[in-house]
């Protein structure tokens, strides 16, 4: 386990399957915090920088069926140490909260837990790109796959840009199965840093779910 002492208070990171809500929930988690006085950045992985953004597209485009599992999660490690060194960092020392939708969960479950690759092997690839730093609050919108992926599927036909960044959605729903499967078994060995919100909820039940997992955090 990563020593949860290394954790930053004002560290805050999203998580969830496709089609969980996560893109619409970033804006409120960044309007509430903002409310409260805060200066927020919100970021994502892949993709919060723009070499990082050239990783998602390679990552994400639905034409890259036949990347192997090791190569995938060395794209995802590269592009997280980029995003670390110039984004994250600097904000949080700057005394921004930093709201990331994915971080290093994502990795764990959807290589780890989804791919089968060894969970140990990511755990220090992560020490070696990110150090110790950790979230002190992952926010885990959870739901059913087959929900998730019929709402994600609806989101792609309705939008080329999502379209271009579809490979993951194309998985079987085993894969996506294990891969919630994976965030849930997280959560239960965390439980100081996860909050299990059932995304299954229209988007304002949801919203109002993050507000008060948000409050208790900073009540801390």
């Amino acid at each position: 386990m990563i020593d949860l002492a290394h954790k930053d208070f004002m560290f805050i990171t999203i998580e969830g399957i496709e089609g969980s809500g996560k893109t619409t929930q970033i804006d409120a988690i960044a309007g509430w915090l903002a409310g409260c006085g805060h200066e927020v950045l919100t970021t994502r992985e892949p993709g919060g920088t723009a070499i990082g953004g050239q990783i998602r597209s390679v990552l994400l485009h639905p034409d890259n069926t036949g990347m192997a599992p090791v190569a995938e999660l060395l794209l995802y490690v590269a592009d997280r140490a980029q995003h670390l060194e110039t984004v994250v960092r600097p904000a949080l020392a700057a005394g921004k909260v930093v709201v990331c939708d994915r971080f290093f969960d994502a990795t764990l479950v959807y290589q780890g837990y989804a791919r089968g690759l060894d969970r140990a092997l990511i755990r220090q690839l992560h020490r070696l790109a990110c150090g110790n730093l950790q979230p002190a609050l992952t926010l885990l919108l959870d739901l059913d796959p087959e929900a998730g992926l019929t709402r994600a599927w609806q989101r792609i036909h309705s939008d080329d840009a999502h379209a271009r960044e579809s490979r993951f959605e194309k998985e079987t729903l085993a894969f996506h199965q294990r891969v919630r499967s994976g965030y849930l078994d997280l959560a239960r060995r965390e439980p100081e840093r996860f909050t299990v919100i059932d995304a299954v909820q229209d988007p304002p039940s949801v919203t109002r779910q993050i507000e008060a997992a948000l409050a208790a955090h900073f009540s801390r």
